[in-house]
């Protein structure tokens, strides 16, 4: 490993300086992020607009998702570069900056890819992410209650006429009652994701629902 580390530095996603191999950017770099500062027991604006579509106990984005951003960048080498290891320092974030700990839901979910998408990424970029979180504070976490149903486009690549259209996409896949669920995705755009996912939960009305997510747009 000492050796790759040489052959192959790890760099900083926004300034390319060499950087210990298990960070995703400098420190300098760092302090450029725009962190949302949301916590789960105060109302925020990705709070907000999750109560415009389903009813919801809290929400939190770790990060602020803008043009040319560096959070863009980071997003982006999770889903698209081929680093899934980003998830474990965005999950160590999240466990810095919020009072997760505080919320103590009692199952963390992700957001399914559909199994088509699964192999030809490779990898979910949410596993990595939630297991972090699960792990650190001892609460289980399920990668196949939410089942997606079928392959569509990305819903960032599709215009607002084309999303409205689009049935929902998930089903549950065994039967869950009174739980709290912390659903979690990568990003918020329209909330037609996050929406989807959490109506199929909120089928038994003794479930509840927050939500967590890397960025908002």
């Amino acid at each position: 490993m000492f050796f790759l580390d040489l052959l192959f530095p790890n760099r900083c996603l926004d300034c390319n300086r060499i950087i210990h191999q298990n960070e995703v950017v400098c420190a300098a770099c760092f302090d450029q992020i725009y962190f949302t500062h949301h916590h789960f027991d105060q109302t925020n604006l990705l709070k907000e607009r999750c109560q415009l579509l389903f009813p919801v106990e809290s929400a939190v984005a770790l990060m602020q998702f803008e043009d040319e951003s560096l959070s863009r960048k980071i997003i982006h080498q999770l889903k698209y570069g081929g680093r899934p290891k980003v998830g474990k320092t965005l999950a160590q974030w999240v466990l810095e900056k919020t009072n997760l700990k505080e919320l103590q839901p009692d199952l963390l979910v992700t957001v399914p890819l559909h199994r088509r998408k699964l192999r030809e990424r490779g990898y979910n970029q949410l596993h990595l992410f939630a297991d972090t979180l699960s792990e650190d504070l001892g609460i289980p976490c399920d990668h196949s209650l939410i089942k997606r149903n079928f392959y569509k486009k990305a819903q960032a690549k599709k215009n607002k006429a084309q999303r409205d259209k689009s049935k929902n996409p998930f089903s549950i896949t065994k039967e869950i009652r009174g739980k709290h669920i912390l659903v979690i995705d990568d990003v918020f755009t329209t909330g037609k994701t996050m929406s989807d996912v959490v109506w199929e939960i909120l089928k038994n009305p003794e479930n509840r629902v927050s939500v967590l997510v890397m960025a908002m747009d």
